[in-house]
C-alpha cells in the first residue's frame, strides 16, 4: 500500500534529516510530496513553498519546531492525513490534542528509523 507522505519542513540542504527523509521515501518507492521555505528539488520531488491542497495524503512527517508549526495546524488538519509523525525535536503536545480531537493518529518517532526498520 502506498502511504503518500508529505514531508513538512523539507530543506534543500543535503545534510538535513528532512532532505534525507525525502530521499529515503523515494528510494523506498513511497509517493512523496514536500513543503519547505525554499523552492527546489530533492530526488526529483519538487519542494513546494505554497500550501497546496494535496490529495490522499496518508502521512505528514514534520520537520519543523513546535513554535513554527502553530500557523500550519489548520492546513495540516485540512489534508485529513491518517497520521502525523513528529520527528525528534518537533514533539508538540498542543498539536497532539488538536489531532486527537480530529481523529488523526500521531506518533513521536523518526521517519528515517521507521523506513530503515520496515515499520513505515
Amino acid at each position: 500500500m502506498n502511504k503518500k507522505t508529505l514531508v513538512f519542513g523539507a530543506s534543500l540542504k543535503p545534510n538535513r534529516y528532512s532532505n534525507y527523509a525525502v530521499q529515503r521515501l523515494v528510494a523506498n518507492k513511497v509517493e512523496a510530496v514536500a513543503f519547505g521555505k525554499k523552492e527546489g528539488e530533492i530526488s526529483g520531488i519538487k519542494v513546494q513553498t505554497k500550501l497546496i491542497p494535496f490529495e490522499n495524503v496518508h502521512t505528514v512527517t514534520l520537520y519543523m519546531n513546535p513554535k513554527r508549526q502553530k500557523e500550519y495546524y489548520d492546513y495540516i488538519v485540512s489534508l485529513k492525513p491518517k497520521r502525523v509523525i513528529f520527528n525528534p525535536g518537533t514533539e508538540n503536545p498542543e498539536f497532539y490534542s488538536i489531532l486527537q480531537e480530529q481523529g488523526i493518529s500521531f506518533e513521536a518517532s523518526c521517519t528515517l528509523v521507521l523506513l530503515a526498520t520496515n515499520q513505515y
